[in-house]
């Protein structure tokens, strides 16, 4: 006798839209922390450009006012 209608194992399990800091990770495949550590390393990456624009941004405007 089936406790439940569907069978819990037929049904796909809902995959998360994007990784949350201090999620469990235990029900994702190697697969999806590949995919996970790959996006993670994009942003990262995508972090340290935008910081570095701004820390430049912000030493020519130091060096501006330090010269008038």
């Amino acid at each position: 006798m089936a406790i439940f209608e569907e069978d819990a194992l037929s049904r796909p399990r809902p995959q998360p839209s994007r990784h949350e800091i201090g999620q469990p990770l235990d029900l994702l495949s190697v697969h999806e922390l590949d995919e996970r550590i790959g996006a993670l390393k994009a942003e990262i990456e995508r972090l340290r450009i935008d910081r570095d624009a701004k820390a430049a941004s912000r030493a020519a405007a130091d060096a501006f006012f330090k010269s008038t």
